[in-house]
């Protein structure tokens, strides 16, 4: 942040983080590409292009959660 302050966040998944967590991740960033895509061209940063449709989607169907502290 510009002004220096500091946001921590926790990701944790149900499963393995080395491939049961991120094969689901991969395949719901697909899907939130396929189905939720809001991007009018050009060129997006994944955060940019699906932000909180792709994180909605991670805890409602992938068991991921987000911590912030």
């Amino acid at each position: 942040m510009p002004d220096g302050e500091r946001i921590d966040t926790v990701v944790t998944g149900d499963r393995d983080p080395g491939y049961g967590s991120t094969s689901k991740m991969i395949a719901e960033a697909a899907l939130c590409l396929v189905a939720d895509d809001s991007g009018a061209g050009g060129i997006w940063t994944p955060g940019a292009l699906m932000g909180t449709a792709l994180r909605d989607r991670l805890v409602a169907k992938a068991g991921l959660t987000f911590t912030t502290t």
